[in-house]
Parts: C-alpha cells; sequence; structure tokens
C-alpha cells in the first residue's frame, strides 16, 4: 500500500490512494473528514465515514442538518496530527474514505426512513463498516435497520446521550428523535437487556430495560466504573454505538437541540469512548450538533474529536478480529 505524502493540498480530491495522509493548510481546502479521499466507490474501503443531514424529526431547536458540514470543517486540524493518545496515523493500514452525504428529499418525509436504510445498505454490502454524521437523532433507526440486517439482531447498543429515547410511539411512519430507541426495542434490532445508556438526565416512566448509567453516576464513580459496565452488558457481542451530543454539559457543547445542564465534560466522554477497544463494533454516529448555536465551534469540535476517536476505535477493533 502507498503511505507516501506525495500531496499537498486537496488531497481529498486529489490523493489516489485510500490510504495515507496529505499535507494541507488547516485553514484551507476542501473540507472532508479528516481529509480523507472523497469517493463512493467502496472497492477495498475498511470504513466509510458519511454525513446524514438531517433535522425535520427534531422537538425542539432545529439546526442538526448542518452538523455534518460543522463537524467536517473542525476536523481539518485532525487530519495532520498524529490521534491523541492513540499515537499512530490510522490510515497509514485502515483505508477510511468520506462518502459525501446521503441525499434526502426533506419535502416528502415520508421517504426519509427508507432513503436512510438505502444509503446504509449500500455502504454496508459492499464490505465496510459505516461512521455516520448526524443529523438529528431519528437517523439512528434507519441506520440500526440496516446493521441489524448485516450483521443480525439484536444488536447491542452503547447510547451517549441526556435523554433515553424511548418514549411511546407506535405509528410507523413518525419521525421523532425521542421515540427511535422504543421503535428499535418493539421491532427486536437491539436487545435492551444487553445495551447501555449513558449520561441520562432525563426521566421517563418506562427505560425498557435498557441498562442506565445516569450522568450523575458517572460523576460520581469514573469512567473506569462505566466502561467495567459497558463490558460486562455487552460482551463480546456486535454493537452499535451512537453519540448524541448533548450527552455533554452545555459548557462543552452548547451547539445543540435540546441540551440539559449537568450532562459529561468532553474528557470524560473522550474517556469512555477510547476504552472500548474490546467492544465488537459495527457501527457508530455522531449526531446532534447545530452549530448555529455553537460558540466558537466547541461543539463541532467535541463531535469532530469524538468521531475521529470512533475511526481510532474501528481500526483498533478490526485488528482485533485479524483483519
Amino acid at each position: 500500500m502507498d503511505t507516501t505524502d506525495t500531496v499537498f493540498g486537496d488531497g481529498a480530491i486529489h490523493r489516489q490512494s485510500l490510504y495515507g495522509s496529505s499535507r494541507e493548510n488547516t485553514y484551507a481546502g476542501v473540507l472532508s473528514f479528516m481529509r480523507r479521499k472523497y469517493t463512493r466507490d467502496l472497492a477495498g474501503v475498511d470504513l466509510a465515514i458519511t454525513g446524514v443531514p438531517l433535522d425535520i424529526a427534531t422537538t425542539f431547536r432545529p439546526g442538526a442538518r448542518l452538523g455534518p458540514r460543522a463537524m467536517r470543517a473542525a476536523s481539518a486540524q485532525l487530519g495532520t496530527l498524529l490521534p491523541y493518545p492513540w499515537g499512530v496515523n490510522p490510515f497509514n493500514d485502515y483505508a477510511v474514505v468520506d462518502y459525501g452525504d446521503c441525499w434526502l428529499d426533506v419535502h416528502n418525509p415520508q421517504t426519509i426512513r427508507q432513503t436512510i436504510v438505502k444509503h446504509a445498505q449500500t455502504i454496508l454490502n459492499a464490505g465496510s463498516r459505516m461512521l455516520t454524521l448526524g443529523g438529528d437523532h431519528y437517523i439512528t433507526y434507519p441506520l440500526l435497520v440496516a446493521h441489524a440486517q448485516k450483521y443480525g439482531r439484536p444488536l447491542s447498543l452503547i447510547h451517549f446521550d441526556a435523554h433515553c429515547d424511548t418514549w411511546p410511539d407506535d405509528q410507523p411512519d413518525s419521525l421523532n428523535h425521542g421515540t427511535m430507541f422504543y421503535k428499535a426495542v418493539k421491532e427486536g434490532l437491539i436487545d435492551p437487556l444487553h445495551s447501555v445508556q449513558i449520561g441520562i438526565r432525563t426521566w421517563n416512566d418506562d427505560f425498557m430495560k435498557f441498562n442506565i448509567v445516569d450522568a450523575p453516576s458517572v460523576h460520581e464513580h469514573g469512567t473506569s466504573a462505566v466502561l467495567d459496565k459497558i463490558r460486562a452488558v455487552v460482551g463480546t457481542r456486535p454493537a452499535y454505538l451512537t453519540f448524541d451530543v448533548d450527552c455533554l454539559d452545555p459548557a462543552y457543547a452548547p451547539g445543540t437541540g435540546t441540551p440539559v445542564p449537568g450532562g459529561l465534560s468532553t474528557a470524560q466522554a473522550l474517556a469512555i469512548v477510547r476504552g472500548l477497544g474490546s467492544i465488537d463494533l459495527v457501527g457508530a454516529d455522531v449526531v446532534e450538533v447545530a452549530p448555529a448555536y455553537d460558540h466558537a465551534d466547541i461543539t463541532a469540535l467535541a463531535g469532530a474529536h469524538i468521531a475521529a476517536d470512533l475511526v481510532c476505535l474501528f481500526r483498533q477493533c478490526a485488528r482485533q478480529r485479524g483483519q
């Protein structure tokens, strides 16, 4: 494989190899995620990063449709440095591309669910794993449909959020970013007994038997205890990870649609994500970045850093599978 750094600027469109990195001015150029090659050719691709710019399922402040763009811009500096604390360039031996965004006909909402399902199926059926940038949190539901078809149901869910998103909703065609895991449990896409929700700090009368590690528990017991809980609950089962940035306290992530005080710090969240190397990670997303409410891009930066660590985590999981 060619990992020689011979491309100066706009490597997202000029670099031929799937591997290696380019020399970029962090303040200029084509803004793919971490400056990865923009392509729809998935031959030989280990991980495809894609955006789903949707926010018509929000229940409070809209704006997450601009999240994928904001996280790509915030990732520019991450494509030129060795990621901390990993200390290796994941792209030297792990083929990662930016697949671009899922095109959505938002003026015909009844098409949204299946459009996202088909978009994910195209990537997964090509043999690539998938890291998705949202978009509001509803997108995780059709993504789970596609991942459960590929990897078997039910999946385990590792869910970072201020909200449990299991409020009742028996309308099959509804678009709501607070009810999709109710649907996912009812449809057998995920197993709540082997799933963990982290950072929760809103009430629901029925948490549907999910294992809850609420935000006060994270603050009191620390990130090591959270990781022990996740490993014990999920074990070696195929797991999908979804990270809603409102898991973070608004001090660290003001740019989101439904902020709730009392959340995790960025440091706590990164420590948990970085400690998940034993998990069989089959898919992941980072959602609910709404840059219109952001300050100095700190929410987009948090989302981009979480996503960059997920790239390294995907690579680590692949190495453990012998790939």
